[in-house]
């Protein structure tokens, strides 16, 4: 269900207005609408929102190092100096990164010469020769080079040639070859740079890793005061100024259940302020409010979209079937017993478990545990069928609730058919609820004609199919959901409109019932592959005593590993398909509604 929410409108002296909003934060409840990055000309907030970003990447890249952390309480002032200092390394790993790839480069061109110091061609230059550097092909090189300009091979590196020439100084050597430029330094002393480079930028990787291990407390700490302030400057640019800017006014919102907690505390403040319901108009805050077993599916039903104020929440609603349909699609009671027994020790053995995570466990469980009785339907645990065992609860259990695929797969169809059906009466309800009865009375119709239709189709004892009772039924649905198709409209629209939904009726509502069949689909090709890394287990070990059943076991554990990935994967995935896609669309679920975040720190 949704929390009702209350609508709150602050009426504030300028002088007061920051303290107020800080008090406000404090309390931690009302939620106010705010833009999305504020003015463009608010400076200092694109500065705090550019200094989150900075952030929010330097935590990424050092959470990316994979270095175990200590854990311990994060200080903003340790965080800021850490953003800088790490920054500052980055700039500094960049440097060094370019200069080793410039002293690489340099390498790459001076290794084929060999070592040689470069002042000795200076004393050579003064003795009244010089030396040039050369580089051709074999096929370029000619050997009358070698009388003409003292041509000299250094070095025969794959096709090429390294030559020099050794000439008095000013005769002109005229080569049509690649002149070689190297650099101003031997080769021993660039190899030293490079080992200098190298150790430079391990000891700056190591001071990076130190601060994966130590600071990233810190520095969520410091992004989460940035957020703190940018939402503060957030509240305060969405704030209207009257009065010639001498009074803010600003408007917020908070659950119903608190107001009380609020008023008292604004009795201690020189503030006017009002309480008022939602309008139509109003865009409210939503605030799930599920108890129990339906809070554990809200996580789900977020990941869809949120309803909007004035509809139905559907948490409620879709959790049993989709608790059901889970344990259909995965279909194997092993798996089931892993899962439920897997996340117990878990919770047994962990420590620090957070409070978000506590929930999501449960689900599991309770996904586990509905896996575990769907199994048994089948009969499927880890590949095998536990109705071959011969043994009185087994036996017992397989005929009371033993099913063969062709009931499995009525089944589906029947959930389907029940899950379609019970979604247009939610339809109906959310109709009446947000415009009024008049508007459920087409669903309504539809509904007399689809559920008399299955109970004359499954029970033809009760109400025969083309009966007077089945017929009247008929009549009643055909009339409203022709007549009173779009209330306020002449009676051909409404018999056109009727119509056309019975078009879209015949054909969509076939295709959701089908729709389900996956839910039989998946269990079979599931169990099918669990037994099939069963016969590989035993076909593929060898005949050995000791080998045997370690490959045996191997194949098992590693096959039904994956196995039970994929069908999990795929058991969460389709009943979401069928929860948002059939389900919601048959309720007339259209969503939409932004989420209630309280303004606080």
């Amino acid at each position: 269900m949704i929390a009702k929410m209350k609508k709150l409108t602050f009426l504030v002296y300028h002088k007061e207005y920051d303290a107020f909003l800080k008090s406000i934060r404090d309390l931690g409840v009302v939620h106010v609408a705010t833009k999305a990055q504020g003015s463009a000309e608010n400076a200092a907030l694109q500065e705090s929102i550019r200094l989150s970003a900075r952030y929010a990447a330097t935590i990424k890249m050092l959470q990316g190092l994979n270095i175990p952390a200590v854990a311990h309480t994060g200080n903003v002032e340790k965080g800021e100096e850490t953003l800088a200092e790490f920054e500052g390394l980055q700039q500094q790993i960049q440097q060094v990164s370019h200069k080793l790839q410039a002293v690489e480069k340099e390498l790459l061109q001076l290794e084929p010469w060999g070592n040689f110091e470069p002042t000795s061609l200076d004393r050579l230059r003064d003795a009244g020769y010089q030396i040039d550097f050369y580089i051709c092909s074999d096929k370029q090189f000619k050997e009358e080079w070698t009388n003409l300009y003292n041509a000299i091979i250094i070095n025969h590196v794959g096709s090429k040639l390294y030559f020099v020439t050794v000439v008095p100084v000013g005769k002109n050597v005229d080569l049509e070859v690649e002149a070689a430029k190297l650099p101003d330094c031997s080769l021993s002393d660039l190899q030293t740079r490079k080992e200098d480079l190298i150790k430079q930028n391990d000891e700056l990787q190591t001071r990076m890793k130190e601060l994966a291990a130590s600071a990233i407390p810190d520095l969520q700490v410091a992004q989460a005061q940035v957020h703190s302030q940018i939402e503060f400057s957030k509240v305060v640019l969405n704030t209207d100024s009257l009065a010639d800017n001498k009074l803010m006014l600003l408007q917020g919102w908070a659950p119903a259940e608190r107001i009380g907690e609020i008023e008292r505390f604004l009795e201690t403040k020189e503030v006017y302020y009002e309480v008022a319901d939602p309008t139509p108009e109003d865009d409210v805050p939503i605030l799930l409010d599920n108890k129990g077993f339906f809070r554990l599916f809200e996580p789900i039903m977020r990941l869809y979209m949120l309803p909007k104020y004035n509809e139905l929440d559907l948490t409620p609603f879709f959790a049993p079937f989709f608790m059901l349909f889970f344990g259909l699609c995965l279909g194997d009671s092993g798996y089931g017993l892993f899962m439920l027994l897997a996340v117990t020790i878990y919770r047994l053995v962990a420590k620090n478990i957070s409070a978000s995570m506590k929930p999501i466990l449960t689900l599991v469980q309770l996904l586990g545990a509905s896996t575990m009785v769907c199994g048994l339907l089948t009969g499927t645990c880890f590949g095998f069928n536990l109705y071959d065992i011969q043994l009185p609860l087994f036996q017992s259990l397989k005929e009371a609730i033993s099913l063969d695929n062709q009931q499995m797969f009525n089944l589906s169809l029947i959930l389907g058919g029940v899950q379609i059906i019970f979604g247009m009466i939610l339809k109906a309800v959310n109709q009446t609820i947000q415009f009024g009865f008049k508007y459920a009375v087409a669903t309504i119709g539809w509904l007399f004609i689809l559920v008399s239709t299955a109970i004359a189709f499954a029970a033809p004892g009760f109400m025969p199919m083309g009966g007077t009772i089945h017929l009247v039924f008929l009549v009643i649905g055909v009339l409203m959901a022709y007549l009173y198709n779009s209330p306020g409209k002449n009676v051909f629209i409404n018999i056109g409109l009727g119509l056309w939904d019975s078009y879209n009726m015949a054909t969509g509502l076939l295709g959701d019932v089908l729709s389900y069949v996956r839910l039989f689909a998946l269990g079979l090709s599931g169990g099918i592959l669990a037994s099939v890394f069963n016969s590989l287990a035993v076909g593929m070990s060898p005949d050995n005593v000791i080998a045997g059943p370690i490959v045996m076991v191997l194949i098992f554990v590693i096959g039904h590993a994956i196995n039970m990935f994929m069908n999990v994967l795929g058991a969460m995935v389709h009943p979401m398909r069928l929860t948002f896609v059939e389900f919601f669309k048959n309720s007339g679920y259209e969503g939409g509604g932004k989420e209630y975040k309280p303004f606080k720190n």
